[in-house]
């Protein structure tokens, strides 16, 4: 760890940050830090089980005095969202992350951090170390591939575990207390290709510079998707120049709105009017699109790159018009805000992942809300449009959504340290992203379930930032939580 990191540090947070931050662990590539946490539990004698999905659950006894308490259960994952500067070299199934200080700021060096959720893993970790800290039996569960699907949570065995009171730490807002988010589920949408040999001039056009984000979080600050923008340049491409597309991608990831896409097009000189023609073409309509997205977007870029003459496979015109139609028309973004809560979005949609493939076309689209109905019916749309143009369309996975618990006794305890520890109550809120709370409370009926967190920006994303401040100021409020007695 840093010197200035071990310097700031408290009841090791960072410390055990740095230690799972050393580790690669992205989503499906867990098996390490797993196998890391288990002997961290029975280093310290603490009981333990690893499940087949690598799940890890390790169970503190209560301190004395505290025997009688109902049990806290402690949740987050320790898997990550992996992205990282389009030029970069970093590994991230070899690769440690690279941690940076900057003021009061850790980031990471050209990658995202994974204080998502690397920074609950941390707390837990110091929890289950610390010996002075009086508190109820503490079970702790950090599961695996949450940023792909929750599939952790969803296998896990929790019928052995007493928990009454469940405190998620997978929030990035210091003040805030979660009780509810939304549901989701991720469609994918296939279109088959056919392809036809021509001859031309090969031009790579790339868009880039975008700030993307995280698909729920960040779904309703006008963020724009550059998959869908790299579909309205082909579309407007189309008044002025004549051209073939012979591969399109944009995106990696179905919960990230992407930054980046890219496509290559052949360009024959007639009847396209050449390659200069269609080049000057393409940068007549970006900059139109850099005007119109100054304020949203100020870091959108473009880029052309010639990559030679030769014959190539090239899409089909009728295979082309039908994909870049879903791509027009797919709908996008925020669909509808909530009625109940000022500023938060009910439903929305990210295309998240677009990529062609010799015979195929493949869109994965992560769809959300709070509404299961409305969730279900965006889908359906999805489905009826791909069926429309001769597509299929699957549902790869779904997680319900976590409902509003009232006259709930775990969120009055958090009021009542609230008041003495910040002076104030927090701010009870809802997001429109998806947590594991909603399944472990299918698995638990009656849990009372809270979610918390310090301040964490631009998650999934290169910018992703932890306040070290409010990290310790959270888990110094958490250690106050833990030791005053909630009751029955």
């Amino acid at each position: 760890m840093e010197k200035s990191l071990e310097q700031l540090d408290y009841k090791g947070i960072l410390q055990y940050f740095s230690e799972i931050s050393a580790i690669p662990r992205g989503s499906g590539n867990e098996q390490a830090v797993s196998d890391y946490l288990v002997a961290f539990a029975k280093a310290r004698q603490l009981e333990c089980t690893q499940d087949e999905a690598k799940n890890v659950v390790i169970i503190k006894p209560a301190t004395p005095g505290y025997e009688n308490e109902p049990a806290i259960i402690l949740q987050g994952h320790m898997d990550m969202v992996c992205e990282k500067r389009k030029e970069g070299t970093h590994d991230f199934l070899k690769d440690g992350i690279k941690l940076v200080v900057d003021g009061d700021y850790i980031h990471a060096d050209g990658t995202t951090l994974g204080a998502d959720n690397g920074v609950a893993v941390a707390y837990i970790m110091a929890v289950l170390s610390d010996k002075t800290l009086c508190h109820p039996r503490i079970e702790a569960i950090i599961t695996t591939d949450e940023e792909v699907g929750m599939h952790g949570a969803k296998a896990l065995d929790l019928s052995k575990l007493q928990g009454k009171y469940m405190i998620n730490l997978d929030s990035e807002e210091e003040g805030y207390l979660l009780c509810s988010c939304a549901g989701g589920l991720t469609g994918t949408s296939t279109f088959p290709l056919k392809r036809m040999e021509a001859s031309g001039r090969k031009l790579k056009v790339s868009i880039g510079g975008l700030i993307g984000g995280h698909s729920g979080i960040d779904i309703g600050k006008n963020r724009t998707n550059a998959t869908k923008l790299l579909g309205r340049l082909l579309f407007d491409l189309r008044e002025t120049s004549a051209y073939g597309l012979i591969d399109m991608l944009g995106g990696f990831k179905d919960n990230v709105i992407p930054r980046e896409a890219h496509a290559e097009l052949l360009v024959q000189e007639a009847p396209s009017g050449g390659l200069e023609h269609v080049k000057k073409n393409i940068e007549a309509i970006m900059e139109i699109y850099r005007k119109e997205l100054a304020a949203s977007e100020p870091g959108l870029n473009y880029q052309l790159e010639e990559l030679g003459e030769g014959t190539f496979q090239v899409i089909h015109p009728v295979s082309f018009e039908k994909m870049l139609f879903m791509l027009i028309n797919m709908p996008e973004g925020v669909q509808v805000m909530s009625s109940n809560i000022e500023g938060l979005v009910e439903s929305s949609l990210n295309m998240g992942i677009f990529h062609t493939e010799a015979d195929k076309v493949e869109m994965l689209t992560s769809v959300r809300s709070s509404i299961s109905n409305y969730k279900y019916f965006i889908s359906n749309k999805l489905n009826y449009m791909t069926s429309f143009l001769g597509g299929d369309y699957v549902v790869r996975w779904e997680y319900p959504a976590w409902e509003f618990k009232k006259d709930s006794r775990l969120q009055e305890h958090f009021q009542k340290i609230s008041r003495e520890f910040y002076g104030k109550e927090m701010k009870v809120e809802a997001i429109h992203a998806g947590l594991e709370c909603g399944l472990i409370a299918e698995k638990m009926p009656g849990i009372d379930i809270v979610s918390i967190g310090p301040d964490i920006s631009s998650v999934h994303t290169i910018e992703e930032r932890m306040s070290i401040s409010s990290t310790i100021r959270v888990y110094q409020f958490l250690e106050k939580i833990l030791s005053e007695k909630i009751g029955a």
